[in-house]
């Protein structure tokens, strides 16, 4: 039997900043890489769309939880933050938490990028008794803490 989870974007601790992959922002899930870099963040599109990320903490949680169900669970079941933010609004938050010279960039859209991705976590919070408890502005915060550790200027 397959079980599905659906993720939404996440922010947290990576065992490579290389691993993270773009949330509407450039290298890094939500930037902090570039940031920590002093690089520009890249903004595609005019910063409009909406992400909701959440803590690597929180979906493993949930991960969790999936995993201890009977068989009879069946996915998909959304993992995700229901906090929704635009891609403006995390860039500028990840600008003022970082500090330094880094600017916002703005590039095309690519045509297939999805204008607003909030997941419904309906199901996850009454099969598993799941939702995301970590906040953008402190997982931010654990996850910047963690890539200036490991991120070289």
């Amino acid at each position: 039997m397959a079980e599905v989870v659906s993720l939404a974007p996440h922010v947290g601790p990576l065992p490579s900043p290389d691993l993270a992959h773009a949330g509407g922002l450039g290298r890094g899930e939500d930037g902090e890489e570039d940031a920590l870099r002093g690089q520009d963040l890249t903004i595609y599109g005019d910063g409009t769309q909406t992400r909701s990320f959440c803590f690597v903490d929180d979906l493993v949680e949930g991960f969790v939880r999936f995993m201890a169900t009977s068989d009879d669970v069946t996915g998909p079941i959304n993992l995700g933050n229901t906090g929704e933010f635009t891609v403006a609004e995390l860039a500028e938050k990840v600008i003022a938490k970082v500090g330094g010279p880094s600017r916002i960039v703005y590039r095309d859209l690519p045509s297939d990028d999805p204008k607003v991705r909030k997941p419904d976590i309906t199901k996850a919070r009454a099969v598993l008794g799941w939702e995301a408890k970590v906040a953008l502005d402190e997982g931010l915060d654990k996850t910047i803490a963690y890539f200036a550790k490991v991120v070289t200027p």
